[in-house]
């Protein structure tokens, strides 16, 4: 139990800003087995932004109080993932071989590419988070706790699109030769408790959200298909992927259940 609570620390040190205990440190192999916790990661993120919001819903209009919120998500993670798609828009955009892609997304510099494509991405995560919030007057939820659902609709949507994310791992090869990415421990070796963990993590909120609206599971096949599809992308110019790309991932994954969701709203 004590090395599954330092591996869990691993994974918050890693994928967050929050405090962990001093003892935490950035041990290669703890931070291969954190993988499973990637998507447990999502819950902690969800919260703090649902948190957030109903703080500052209270204060302001819910358009600026989700505009708190994803500033709160933004800090909480240190914009890992966000940096992570800009890289990736930059690298693909700019580079036409593996090597100059993989130089691009190195640079710390951002690009052209890379600031319209994370003003883009977080337009549409306003637009989607925004929208979501209306969940109150949708009459199949009206008889629910909104605030609940919309808990878990933030859960859902940061875990799962880590899920989609720590999910390439487990398929594709990492591409860089050398230990350029402090990613690369994580791609060295995964077990079946890796897997296993994560799956659980990622899938466990929306198969509650599926308890309100069993419809709601119909979601995972626009996200997982968006994760195949970049992944084979990666795979076709870089053959194999990196930690930009897992970033990249979860940002447009994330973004991706939003709009799922929204879309089935429609149907139901």
């Amino acid at each position: 139990m004590k090395k599954e609570f330092h591996i869990f620390f691993t994974a918050l040190m890693f994928y967050t800003r929050i405090p962990c205990p001093a003892t935490i440190d950035h041990n290669p192999d703890y931070l291969n087995k954190a993988s499973r916790y990637f998507p447990l990661i999502g819950w902690i993120v969800g919260s703090v932004a649902f948190g957030v919001y109903c703080v500052f819903n209270y204060l302001v209009a819910p358009e600026i109080a989700v505009i708190f919120s994803m500033i709160a998500s933004v800090l909480v993670t240190g914009a890992f993932h966000e940096d992570g798609f800009a890289d990736v828009c930059d690298g693909f955009g700019g580079g036409w071989t593996k090597e100059k892609i993989l130089i691009i997304m190195k640079d710390s510099a951002i690009g052209a590419y890379g600031a319209i494509g994370i003003v883009l991405l977080l337009i549409l995560k306003f637009q989607g988070l925004t929208q979501l919030i209306d969940v109150s007057d949708n009459p199949k939820f009206i008889i629910y706790n909104s605030q609940l659902i919309i808990l878990l609709l933030l859960v859902s949507g940061h875990s799962l699109s880590r899920l989609a994310a720590i999910s390439i791992v487990f398929t594709h090869e990492y591409s860089r030769e050398d230990a350029s990415s402090k990613s690369k421990p994580i791609a060295q070796s995964y077990s079946w408790r890796e897997v296993v963990g994560a799956f659980f993590f990622g899938l466990l909120p929306l198969v509650i959200l599926s308890y309100f609206q069993w419809q709601m599971l119909l979601v995972l096949i626009p996200v997982f298909l968006t994760r195949f599809f970049m992944a084979r992308y990666f795979q076709k110019w870089i053959d194999g992927y990196t930690g930009d790309c897992l970033g990249a991932t979860q940002q447009v994954c994330e973004v991706v259940f939003y709009l799922s969701v929204i879309a089935l709203w429609k149907f139901i």
